[in-house]
């Protein structure tokens, strides 16, 4: 039977705001380089009127938000649960997303409060650093979750950032057992270094006692998750949790596993100038390959090829005449 979509993600609904900085800044701040930092609203009003005047972009975002994105760029039918306010940025959320043509629960479901805001601050070296309001998406719960939209999915994606709150949580432990108990394949993304040092336990919860059927992540999360020394040491642990998994490696490229075989992607060394939403893309053009034929192997070539792109312009999506440009050359 087809299903009606092809991924459907749960995740935070946050406006991105980019900023080009200096490492100076970063310092003079008090800003914690390469990470995701929750803040208060006191606190990003703070930094965001130290950087008054310069001039940054907007965008709806999000990693599981990039992520399902990606795929509808690339035609997918794809679905994104998620909570804003009745504000403008929240009406900016949505119709970003409706234009971008990802369904949602937030046409007629906006709450009382704030939309979430992500600082993204972008160094020289490419490097990203978040400080994130979560405004309303703080109470994201399993009632933003429509169990019949989930079911008519192919596969579920389960942000990562979901385990740093209860409500968040028990919203992914909700979605995962309501896939699984329909046939719903489940993948997971680690989303952050230091939220998978902190919140080992949580995401363990979210997992459950039967393997998930697909994990994404980055070399640091992979060693982070499994306390492992090595890449080599991870893959052998990750097994344990996951049927595949995909590594993104930085630069060098990914690791795929597809239950059976290993692929190791070798990528083209490129000049970076902004690594937001690299592993994002990664993961929405890897499942848009997976659920239209194409072997794992395959996949984290697209993915790859997608992610170096990405990552030589700024922003966390590539335009939709860039990402087909790169599907038209890797998945005739």
């Amino acid at each position: 039977m087809t299903k009606k979509y092809k991924v459907f993600g749960i995740g935070n609904a946050l406006v991105d705001m980019e900023f080009e900085v200096s490492e100076s800044f970063l310092n003079d701040n008090k800003v914690e380089k390469g990470l995701m930092t929750l803040v208060e609203r006191e606190r990003q009003v703070e930094l965001l009127n130290s950087l008054d005047g310069i001039q940054h972009k907007r965008s709806c975002g999000g990693s599981a938000a990039n992520t399902i994105i990606a795929g509808a760029q690339l035609g997918a039918n794809n679905y994104y649960s998620c909570k804003v306010a009745s504000d403008e940025t929240g009406e900016f959320y949505y119709k970003d997303m409706k234009e971008i043509g990802v369904h949602s629960n937030i046409e007629n479901a906006r709450f009382d409060g704030e939309t979430g805001k992500c600082m993204v601050l972008i160094t020289p070296d490419a490097d990203r650093t978040m400080n994130t309001f979560l405004g309303i998406t703080s109470t994201y719960s399993r009632e933003e979750i429509i169990p019949d939209e989930l079911v008519d999915s192919e596969w579920l994606y389960i942000e990562g950032y979901l385990v740093t709150g209860p409500g968040s949580k028990d919203a992914a432990i909700f979605a995962r057992e309501t896939a699984q108990k329909n046939d719903v394949k489940v993948a997971l993304t680690f989303s952050d270094p230091g939220i998978v040092a902190h919140f080992k336990d949580g995401f363990k919860e979210i997992m459950g006692e039967t393997k998930l059927d697909l994990i994404f992540c980055n070399e640091a999360e992979a060693l982070s998750f499994t306390e492992k020394e090595s890449l080599e040491e991870a893959m052998v642990e990750m097994k344990k949790y996951t049927r595949a998994f995909a590594i993104t490696t930085g630069p060098k490229g990914a690791v795929i596993w597809d239950g059976s075989d290993v692929t190791y992607v070798l990528t083209n060394k490129v000049d970076a100038v902004d690594t937001n939403g690299a592993g994002d893309l990664f993961a929405g053009s890897f499942l848009y390959a997976i659920t239209n034929g194409y072997s794992f192997g395959e996949a984290g070539r697209f993915a790859c090829a997608c992610s170096s792109k990405l990552v030589t312009q700024f922003g966390a999506r590539l335009k939709s005449d860039q990402i087909n440009a790169i599907k038209a050359q890797y998945l005739s």
